[in-house]
């Protein structure tokens, strides 16, 4: 498995694709944050504090995410390659984890240099340092949690097709509708006691308790539970292409 996981890697920073997704992430957020005369912008709030920031790269990883697992599986089946991957002495288990790890690893790469955001909303506060820095590790750690979630997701809608756009597509459909869907489905209030449930069964639910600045064992659960569900549906269908 380590040595599927470092060639993911290489192919990720070895090519284009991930330099892209680090580029375009790094981009969005500073233009969002610190250029563009928005909601986002952190200058405009008036407080030290970067909830802004972990509002906006959600919705950038939405996009990003499926972009970038889009080709794990669905470009191997494609060109024939993954029965090459089922010779291997390794496990679908392996392959799996192997490929996955290989994503969460990128995204946590381009979630270091966002600490600059960190590090100058630390001094621009006044006093300095007077930001709710618990928050803010909490939130970063909440986004980590996001992300490894979105690539759980996009590892998913790629094993189930050959065709790549075909699992973007379906990637950020669901990344968007399991992230913010759920909730707003559940804010109509059109399900009577099941509204509550809806909306507790959304991303968006549990990353929003974390960027309150406490980690919570039933939010860890959750995020991990996805997780989880996400990689032993993928599992499967390998298990079934395999045979």
């Amino acid at each position: 498995m380590r040595v599927l996981y470092l060639k993911e890697i290489r192919s990720f920073l070895s090519s284009i694709i991930g330099y892209v997704f680090i580029f375009i992430f790094i981009i969005s957020c500073w233009l969002f944050l610190w250029i563009i005369d928005d909601d986002y912008n952190l200058l405009n709030g008036g407080v030290a504090d970067l909830i802004p920031f972990y509002n906006l790269a959600p919705l950038i990883l939405l996009v990003l995410i499926p972009a970038i697992t889009m080709r794990s599986f669905a470009d191997e089946r494609k060109t024939g390659t993954i029965e090459l991957l089922y010779t291997r002495p390794i496990s679908d288990f392996s392959i799996l984890m192997a490929k996955y790890l290989a994503g969460v690893t990128l995204v946590i790469i381009s979630l270091i240099p966002t600490l600059t955001f960190y590090i100058s909303m630390h001094y621009l506060g006044d006093p300095v340092g007077v930001m709710d820095h618990g928050a803010a590790i909490t939130s970063f750690i909440g986004l980590i949690l996001l992300g490894a979630s979105f690539v759980s997701i996009g590892i998913f809608a790629s094993s189930i097709t050959s065709n790549q756009i075909v699992a973007f597509i379906f990637a950020m459909f669901l990344c968007w509708f399991i992230f913010s869907g759920l909730s707003l489905l559940g804010s109509y209030a059109t399900f009577a006691g099941f509204d509550s449930i809806i909306r507790y069964a959304s991303l968006d639910y549990h990353y929003d308790s974390i960027k309150k600045g406490v980690l919570i064992l039933s939010d860890l659960v959750y995020f991990f539970s996805i997780i989880v569900f996400f990689l032993f549906a993928s599992h499967n269908i390998l298990t079934a292409i395999r045979k």
